[in-house]
């Protein structure tokens, strides 16, 4: 069993602060058109894409080491919803296997569930978007995380939270 968790609306605000302050660096405004068209991708994917419609003068790396700087701290302050505490804790407390998969960087969804009591440990695998080629919503990171925990891909049920 394969479980995103929910993060969604917390994540989502996060994102669109951190990266309007970035782009007034730039004298760039915050296009929400853009945003849509990061939605499920990987962290790599998402830069390349914003790069191209805002044309900064950066490269894919030089942006995703400056965005992760400025995300880093904001990762910890992000809470769950009380049903995503409950979902984790049943599935857990009843010895059912489960994987995080989410396009995220692997070291921030590490940060992101830090501070939630019993998660990391209720995880056998964390599987981010670097450590596949295609992020979601291409499906390559189920299969990934399926792996790592010794399953099928068959008998495994993906919790989704993005469209």
């Amino acid at each position: 069993m394969e479980i995103a968790t929910v993060f969604r609306s917390f994540h989502v605000g996060i994102v669109n602060d951190v990266l309007k302050r970035f782009l007034l660096k730039y004298n760039k405004q915050w296009n929400t058109k853009v945003a849509h068209n990061l939605v499920g991708k990987t962290s790599r994917e998402a830069a390349t894409i914003f790069l191209q419609d805002y044309g900064l003068p950066l490269s894919v790396k030089e942006l995703m080491d400056m965005i992760t700087r400025l995300f880093s701290d904001q990762w910890y302050n992000i809470k769950a919803f009380p049903c995503a505490n409950r979902l984790i804790k049943h599935l857990s407390s009843n010895g059912v296997p489960m994987a995080l998969a989410s396009n995220p960087p692997k070291l921030n969804m590490e940060g992101k569930i830090s501070d939630h009591h019993g998660w990391k440990e209720s995880f056998l695998a964390i599987v981010g978007g670097d450590d596949v080629i295609n992020g979601k919503q291409s499906p390559d990171i189920f299969p990934k995380a399926a792996k790592r925990i010794n399953t099928e891909p068959s008998n495994y049920l993906v919790i989704e939270d993005s469209l």
